[in-house]
C-alpha cells in the first residue's frame, strides 16, 4: 500500500484523506483554501530493498502544500538497490507546492527515483528536488532519476539522468558538482532569470549545481509568481 494524500475541494469543509506506509502524512493548521500535510518517516529510511511510493491526488480550486520535516537520507546498500516513486495528479484547479528537503544518496547506495505529473489544463505545481551526493566527505552513490510531466493529453515535460558516480561528473551533469536542487513548475512559467529553463509548454526549471546544498538559494525564494507565457 503506498502513502497517500488525497484533498478534495469543498464548500463546507475541505476533505483529507492519508493513508500511511513507509511515509506518515499528517494534517497541519492552514489557512482557508490551503491544505497543509506533514510527512513524516514512519521508520527508518531509505534502506536496502525499500519501495517508497507516494500518491498525491488533489481535486477542485485548492492548494495542497507539502511539508518534509526532515532530508532523506538512502544509506549503503551492500549490492542492493531502492526505489523511490511519486504519482501526482491534479484535477480541476487544484495546486501543489512541494518544497523537498534534501535527498542524500550515501556512499554505495544504489536507488532509482521517479516523479510523475499528471495535470488538468488549470492546475499548477511547483516541486522542489533537492539532490546530494553523498554525506560530508563521501562520494556518493548511484542516483537514476525519471520525471515525466502531462498538461492534459500533451507531454511538458521528460528528462532521464543518471546520477551514477562514472557519469556525473561530466561538464554536461554536474561536474565537479556535488548537489543537484532543481524547482520545476508546471502550468505556470517562471520569470525569465539565468538557470531558469522555459519548457515549450507552460512550465520552467530553475536549477542550481552547487557544492553544499545550503549554498542553493532555491529554499530561500519562493518562485511562485507567474510570468506571462
Amino acid at each position: 500500500m503506498p502513502t497517500r494524500i488525497e484533498v478534495v475541494a469543498d464548500p463546507v469543509r475541505d476533505r483529507c484523506v492519508l493513508i500511511t506506509d513507509h511515509l506518515s502524512p499528517r494534517r497541519l493548521p492552514g489557512p482557508p483554501g490551503v491544505v497543509r500535510v506533514a510527512l513524516v518517516a514512519a521508520g527508518a529510511l531509505l534502506l536496502a530493498g525499500d519501495q517508497v511510493r507516494i500518491e498525491v491526488v488533489v481535486s477542485g480550486p485548492i492548494r495542497l502544500e507539502i511539508v518534509e520535516t526532515a532530508g532523506t537520507v538512502a544509506y549503503a546498500m551492500r549490492g542492493s538497490s531502492a526505489r523511490w516513486d511519486v504519482e501526482i495528479e491534479l484535477i480541476d484547479g487544484a495546486s501543489l507546492q512541494w518544497y523537498g528537503e534534501p535527498f542524500v544518496v550515501a556512499a554505495e547506495a544504489d536507488v532509482t527515483r521517479s516523479t510523475t505529473v499528471r495535470l488538468e489544463p488549470g492546475c499548477t505545481a511547483e516541486i522542489r528536488e533537492s539532490l546530494v551526493l553523498g554525506r560530508y566527505g563521501e562520494i556518493g552513490g548511484t542516483l537514476h532519476t525519471q520525471t515525466r510531466a502531462w498538461m492534459g493529453p500533451e507531454l511538458l515535460l521528460a528528462e532521464d539522468l543518471d546520477l551514477s558516480p562514472e557519469n556525473r561528473t561530466g561538464w554536461a551533469i554536474l561536474g565537479q558538482a556535488r548537489c543537484l536542487d532543481t524547482v520545476t513548475t508546471l502550468g505556470h512559467r517562471l520569470p525569465e532569470a539565468p538557470h531558469t529553463l522555459q519548457l515549450e509548454g507552460s512550465g520552467s526549471i530553475a536549477r542550481r549545481l552547487v557544492h553544499q546544498q545550503h549554498e542553493s538559494d532555491l529554499g530561500r525564494t519562493r518562485m511562485r509568481t507567474p510570468a506571462t507565457d
